[in-house]
């Protein structure tokens, strides 16, 4: 079985950084934050607006956390099941996150992964309860950017056990759920940053797409797991005993 600390740990966390900084959700951002906030951009700028935001913000990440964990612990689930022939199931995933990676980086084109499947809420159901509903429902999109991404390290999961699998993607919500939070509560340096990066936003999406073949490569040749192994004796035994 494929070993979660520390490069997997590190990928799904990469991952979900990627999935932010994606052309689906970065752009978003604002429009997210001023939806479940109920307050304007020029609002959330004020001192006193911050700590709505840092609310808002952690309950609408946890809604989201909350999909990609389940996700995480169903495609774990699925693997247990097919133990026996772990093996090829690694084989195949790593297959799978290739064809991931090449649809990012635009070599291959598919209809239905182009198709955008997020929940859109006309108006925000009140309160925080509310916030949680639409971090939910953000979560239980697959639309053309995070889809790949999240789709591979589903995959990845697949091959771990359950506490393994659960750990792997809340190591990828975190991924996605700290830029977000900081994002809201400092929304004004949020724009000059998106102003910034908007234009490198396709190459982006590129070197993400590179970055999973490579990793589908490792998998399908085997050498991901020796790679672990090795990475391993350079990780704390404090935090090997608790992963």
């Amino acid at each position: 079985m494929m070993e979660a600390p520390p490069i997997g740990l590190f990928i799904a966390f990469l991952a979900g950084l990627l999935s932010f900084l994606s052309p689906c959700v970065l752009p978003l951002v604002p429009s997210y934050i001023t939806f479940i906030t109920g307050l304007s951009i020029d609002d959330l700028q004020e001192a006193a607006a911050r700590r709505t935001a840092l609310v808002h913000g952690l309950l609408f990440t946890l809604g989201f956390s909350l999909i990609f964990i389940i996700l995480g612990a169903i495609a774990s689930g699925f693997g247990q099941l097919m133990q026996a022939n772990k093996g090829w199931i690694s084989q195949v995933g790593g297959v799978i996150i290739i064809v991931f990676g090449l649809y990012l980086m635009g070599f291959l084109n598919f209809g239905f992964m182009a198709m955008d499947k997020r929940m859109h809420l006309a108006n925000k159901p009140v309160g925080y309860a509310g916030t949680v509903f639409v971090g939910i429902a953000f979560g239980a999109g697959w639309t053309p950017c995070i889809g790949p991404i999240l789709g591979g390290i589903l995959t990845y999961a697949s091959g771990q056990d359950l506490t393994r699998g659960i750990v792997l993607l809340t190591a990828y919500s975190l991924g996605l759920a700290i830029p977000f939070i900081l994002s809201a509560v400092a929304v004004d340096r949020f724009m000059v940053f998106f102003r910034r990066v908007r234009r490198q936003m396709g190459w982006l999406q590129k070197g993400t797409g590179l970055v999973m073949v490579c990793v589908g490569l490792l998998m399908v040749t085997n050498r991901f797991t020796i790679l672990a192994a090795w990475l391993t004796r350079f990780t704390p035994d404090f935090l090997l005993e608790r992963l």
